[in-house]
């Protein structure tokens, strides 16, 4: 039974002694914005209609906040009510999407806390197939409850009929039970769950309750702070960068003519110019087996034309300046400014906890999380970020939390002690590498390189290939498996550990994550042998990257514990390990104290290595 209530008393009377409660917002645009294309979506231009309960299968009230028709009930008591039933320990809140909920209820200063339970999380950790979790595009509620529940759910445009929620009158049957309905079948969502969890993956049932369902809930604190730009600074640099690249594509049509390079130097007419006019050699092809001009191949060709042809090279030159100059306007200038909410003067981006097949986030709307590090690009884009006047951008970052994860998988005498003393991994591994205890820059780069990538299964081409086109190290064949070689000889229990986990990942199909977070591995018994070797490598990079993953999640639902009472502090962005913060300048030291506790905590009890959060902090991001 469905009903709108407007009465404070029967909400609660509704509401007590209930141990789970499934709710549900409708929003609509502020003035300014009702005809501002998707504005409901967004707490900066919206604002919550109303809000549905449900306590029980096909029961369920609407109480409505804000309609211009109809009656509403008192907003402001019904909000101090929210508050409280925000913070109650003894409620298990249950909401599908709740980084949104979470955003509209932060916009009024409340912050969600735990026990929560996000539905459209535990969609995305459920099967759809034998081998394959549901994505993001597979868990919206209208696609999940005709799938599961042989129920159809009336859309929004169907209710509304091309009017803002807010227009409809409350007491109207559409109104409520499209209101309802959603809080209702959430709650369905979540029993259907519970008990396919229960019978198949208890575990990640417990990921649902205690990692992803509370990083959920900070991923709209995230989206609703933002980060601070300096949009002046963006179009200087615009400029900037549109006159290098003017000037570069004077430089290359005088070698070149009038042959069209195109935006990133990579159009048809250019392949011919190259590959046919002069003859090159086709070092790389794309997907479609077509000449490939991209960072890798162009690497390759100028090395070929230093050493053949020695009048082309500075040509190939010209050619990765004027791609590096393109990528970062088009990305980094033009991309970022389209984002910036003119309700804020902010970028708000979208973060995707589970995104990917270990747990690590994913951004996108734009993808925050791939800002070319300070001093690795010509125009500076990470002091785009400039906190407020009178505020200070803090960062902590994971020191080497896959290593350190590592080394407490293996089980490795010499990386746990390293850790343990506070040593250098790096200085560890170049130690092993090279037998000596004394290192250039170049036997460093390559210990550095070799941690980052020996839990993964690299072999001697695939270390030469990193080291060649990420560190610019050009490593022979048999030095590359020299290095390998030693890596094995001097860490043991790094080698049994890799084959083991091989060994039990085909014999399972699958490879976990400590605290249980599951990735199906179907070829890893694959004939064709690339097949079976990316699986195995999956199955290397799933225990390593999906539980520093989740180390890093259960930082975040600590955090969310402590930041009723910090309200100055802002969280602002994740970047793989690094959580980006803004707060006043004065309170630098006990932000940083506090968010390195939530995050240095020890994850689960079995883990027995020291967690090192480092902090940073500046007016701009690429001054921390």
């Amino acid at each position: 039974m469905y009903r709108t209530v407007t009465d404070l008393c029967e909400v609660r009377e509704y509401l007590s002694g209930q141990p789970l409660v499934a709710f549900d917002i409708e929003t609509a645009p502020l003035e300014e914005y009702r005809y501002v294309e998707r504005a409901a979506l967004d707490a900066h231009k919206a604002h919550v209609v109303g809000i549905s309960f449900s306590v029980a299968e096909g029961s369920g009230i609407y109480v409505p906040l804000a309609h211009r028709k109809g009656e509403n009930a008192n907003a402001d008591e019904v909000w101090a009510m929210l508050a409280d039933f925000a913070a109650n320990p003894n409620v298990t809140k249950i909401a599908h999407n709740m980084a949104f909920e979470s955003m509209f209820f932060y916009a009024r200063g409340i912050i969600l806390q735990p026990p929560v339970y996000d539905t459209i999380a535990a969609a995305q950790l459920t099967l759809k197939s034998n081998t394959a979790f549901r994505t993001l595009s597979d868990s919206g509620l209208k696609t999940l409850v005709p799938k599961l529940l042989g129920d159809a759910l009336p859309t929004f445009e169907q209710v509304t009929g091309g009017r803002h929620f807010d227009q409809l009158d409350p007491a109207d049957a559409k109104t409520v039970r499209y209101a309802c309905a959603d809080s209702d079948y959430t709650l369905r969502l979540y029993h259907i769950f519970n008990a396919w969890f229960d019978r198949y993956l208890p575990k990640h049932r417990q990921i649902v309750e205690r990692i992803e369902s509370p990083t959920a809930v900070y991923c709209g604190l995230m989206k609703y702070n933002g980060l601070p730009v300096n949009r002046d600074l963006m179009l200087a640099k615009q400029e900037e960068a549109e006159t290098a690249l003017e000037a570069l594509r004077e430089k290359i049509k005088f070698v070149i003519g009038d042959v069209d390079i195109g935006a990133n130097a990579s159009t048809a007419a250019f392949k011919r110019y190259l590959y046919k006019d002069l003859g090159l050699p086709v070092f790389r092809t794309t997907a479609k087996n077509q000449p490939a001009v991209d960072d890798e191949a162009l690497i390759l060709l100028h090395e070929h034309c230093v050493a053949e042809h020695p009048e082309l090279a500075p040509l190939i030159d010209l050619i990765r300046d004027y791609r590096k100059w393109g990528k970062l306007k088009s990305t980094y200038v033009d991309g970022y400014l389209d984002y910036i909410n003119p309700a804020t003067g902010r970028i708000h981006t979208d973060l995707m906890p589970l995104a990917t097949e270990t747990g690590r986030f994913a951004a996108r709307n734009p993808n925050m999380q791939n800002m070319p590090r300070s001093g690795g690009d010509k125009l500076g884009v990470r002091n785009f970020i400039t906190a407020p006047e009178g505020k200070v951008l803090l960062s902590l970052d994971f020191s080497q939390i896959e290593l350190r994860v590592g080394a407490f998988y293996c089980r490795d005498k010499k990386m746990l002690e390293t850790y343990r003393v506070g040593g250098d991994i790096h200085n560890q591994t170049a130690d092993v590498v090279f037998g000596v205890k004394k290192h250039d820059k170049e036997e460093r780069t390559i210990a550095k390189n070799v941690n980052f990538g020996t839990f993964f299964g690299l072999y001697p081409n695939g270390l030469q290939r990193t080291l060649k086109f990420k560190a610019g190290l050009n490593v022979p064949l048999e030095r590359c498996e020299k290095i390998i070689a030693n890596i094995k000889a001097g860490y043991p229990a790094l080698v049994r550990w890799q084959v083991d986990t091989k060994r039990r990942a085909a014999g399972q199909r699958y490879s976990e994550t400590w605290l249980g977070r599951r990735r199906y591995l179907p070829e890893i018994s694959s004939p064709d042998w690339s097949r079976r070797s990316f699986a195995e490598r999956c199955a290397l990079n799933t225990p390593i990257q999906g539980t520093a993953a989740d180390i890093l999640k259960l930082a975040l639902g600590r955090i969310i514990a402590g930041l009723p009472e910090r309200p100055w502090l802002r969280p602002l962005l994740q970047i793989h390990d690094e959580l980006v913060f803004e707060l006043p300048e004065e309170r630098s030291e006990e932000a940083t104290a506090f968010i390195r506790e939530c995050m240095e905590a020890q994850p689960f009890p079995e883990f027995d290595l020291p967690i090192i959060a480092e902090a940073a902090v500046g007016t701009s991001f690429g001054s921390l």
